[in-house]
């Protein structure tokens, strides 16, 4: 149980170093850097859903035969629904936006905005607990180093969103103590979801291959929904796309490299 909480921690302590960088910087990011930041989560993202969960998802399936991808296909999309569901339901208010989403709410800014990066670290911390499950189970299409990739993979990519709730919340006059705490505990639902995740999947082994893609549709929702269009934002640039390339091949060079 030790590596399997030892890996749940892991992208929790990359937001919160990353909220710390509150700490260190005085200015709040500038357009370029939030965009060359969600450019690069959205590539880990990506990849670590493909190499991490979908192919080893279809894998654990392949007695199905043509059929090895419908668990893949069903889990895919129940994690989409879910994601969608919880944009319904809870209200939150993403960066750089003026109108919330969800239900109507008087809830103060500097809280919807930490909703929202709560909201997609959910997903996060799923793919790290599903994958640790499988691999306490014995699956042979999860190896440590695999296990330890994703969860170094989240970890990168969740310093840089530790920076980014942070800073423009201490940028719109949240004192530095307190923006550190908002950013630290958006990040806190990783562990928690992961852990949950680790127990429900030691209890229904067979549901692995769903749980894996489950994940898998949660995170690229998350990419879709909010990665993206960040990187759309204002002036036109290509520093957005390139951070995804970077991020992408970093992941999959982790996941092969340690997998």
């Amino acid at each position: 149980m030790k590596a399997e909480i030892s890996g749940l921690l892991i992208p929790f302590l990359g937001t919160a170093l990353g909220a710390a960088c509150v700490f260190l910087m005085r200015q709040a990011l500038s357009q370029s850097v939030q965009k060359a930041l969600s450019g690069f989560a959205a590539g880990v993202m990506v990849a670590a859903s493909v190499w991490s969960l979908l192919i080893p998802a279809m894998e654990q399936s392949a007695s199905l035969g043509s059929w090895a991808f419908l668990p893949a296909f069903l889990g895919f999309w129940l994690g989409v629904l879910f994601l969608l569901l919880l944009d319904h339901v809870i209200p939150h208010l993403h960066r750089n936006a003026k109108q919330a989403e969800g239900p109507k709410s008087k809830l103060a800014r500097s809280t919807m905005m930490v909703l929202a990066v709560t909201l997609h670290n959910i997903p996060e911390g799923m793919a790290v607990g599903v994958v640790y499950a499988g691999l306490r189970s014995g699956s042979a299409e999860i190896s440590a180093g695999g296990a330890l990739a994703l969860a170094l993979g989240i970890a990168i990519q969740n310093f840089p969103e530790g920076a980014i709730i942070s800073m423009p919340l201490h940028a719109e006059g949240t004192g530095k103590g307190k923006a550190f705490l908002y950013g630290v505990l958006s990040g806190a639902v990783e562990p928690l979801f992961g852990f949950v995740t680790v127990l429900a999947a030691g209890l229904i082994v067979p549901a692995m291959p769903y749980l894996l893609s489950f994940a898998a549709g949660a995170m690229l929702y998350v990419v879709v929904e909010e990665l993206i269009p960040d990187m759309a934002q204002g002036r036109h640039s290509h520093v957005g796309v390139l951070m995804f390339a970077l991020g992408f091949s970093l992941m999959m060079a982790l996941d092969v490299a340690l997998g």
